[in-house]
């Protein structure tokens, strides 16, 4: 805008420049600032709600036409134990993998963590298992693949690096042909918790004229493959867990203990939406929900002890 000045100054007819002043002035200038102010507002996060500032658009599991839909909200993390919630958390980021840490954060400053943690696939990372490892907590918490593994099918998939043989000593995959993926080179990742992820990356230049080149190298006359050895470590410590009869009885049990309290709190109670706003207020809200679901919860228990029944 100052040098747009400085340009009228020595030539006050030019209607060029006119024409620009008056476009900064009334509106590329107040559009920046609007737009700093958004992303002042957003921080980190890619939207927030005009009525809500501190909610964010996510994907919302269903709507009355049973779609899901983008509708501002915060993501609620619980745990608990006995149907009991020991622990909750309000975040404002859709995907559950990078609230772990914190909602076991925020929960071990009032309680002290369990020895076995236990939640489903949309936990299961390289960094949670990592901070529960150096926690001295056993993970009972599938990846995202796990489920598909245990089908026929996933076996025959023969272009899945999980079905191909490693050998350790040469630092190489070996393919369902055969032919060696000899490493290239490793790139690092940090994560919002100052996580480093470090990824290899494995080339084979045998593909042409393989049988299985349209289905593994979809068509290519080579393939490259890019993963985490400690992930694949990581995987394999928990898949044995698991599949253990310790580990099926335990996550057999997670489905009937959390899945049940959002179930009574959202069905039973028809709490669907807040009434607040704000993060503060709303996680004021949510606890006073627990509060009362834990209060009905030994209420329901002192009746039954009452009565004999145990």
């Amino acid at each position: 805008m100052k040098k747009v000045d400085e340009h009228l100054k020595k030539d006050p007819s030019n209607k060029t420049l006119k024409k620009a002043k008056k476009q900064l002035s009334e509106d590329l200038l107040p559009r920046k600032q609007k737009y700093e102010q958004q992303r002042k507002i957003a921080q980190e996060r890619n939207s927030f709600s005009k009525t809500d500032h501190d909610a964010t658009f996510m994907r919302m599991k269903e709507d009355h036409m049973k779609n899901g839909q983008l509708k501002p909200g915060y993501n609620v993390q619980m745990g608990t134990e006995g149907q009991f919630i020991i622990g909750y958390s309000l975040h404002q980021r859709a995907g559950d993998t990078r609230c772990f840490i914190e909602h076991l954060e925020h929960v071990n400053q009032y309680i002290s963590l369990p020895q076995n943690i236990i939640a489903d696939s949309g936990y299961g990372s390289e960094e949670n298992y990592t901070y529960l490892e150096e926690q001295g907590k056993k993970a009972y918490i599938p990846y995202n693949t796990f489920d598909q593994e245990q089908k026929r099918t996933w076996k025959k998939r023969i272009e899945r690096v999980e079905n191909m043989e490693y050998d350790e000593e040469f630092d190489e995959f070996i393919c369902a042909n055969g032919q060696r993926f000899t490493f290239q080179y490793e790139t690092k990742k940090e994560s919002d918790h100052g996580y480093l992820s470090i990824k290899r990356r494995y080339r084979c230049d045998q593909c042409q004229g393989c049988p299985f080149q349209s289905t593994c190298a979809k068509g290519k006359t080579y393939r490259t493959i890019t993963i985490s050895l400690k992930n694949q470590i990581q995987r394999k410590e928990v898949k044995e867990r698991l599949h253990s009869d310790d580990g099926k009885e335990k996550y057999r049990r997670r489905k009937i203990d959390v899945e049940s309290v959002y179930g009574q709190i959202k069905q039973n109670q028809d709490f669907r939406r807040f009434h607040l706003r704000g993060l503060s207020k709303t996680t004021v809200e949510w606890g006073l929900v627990c509060v009362a679901h834990n209060f009905k919860k030994w209420q329901k228990i002192r009746a039954l002890q009452q009565r004999g029944i145990k």
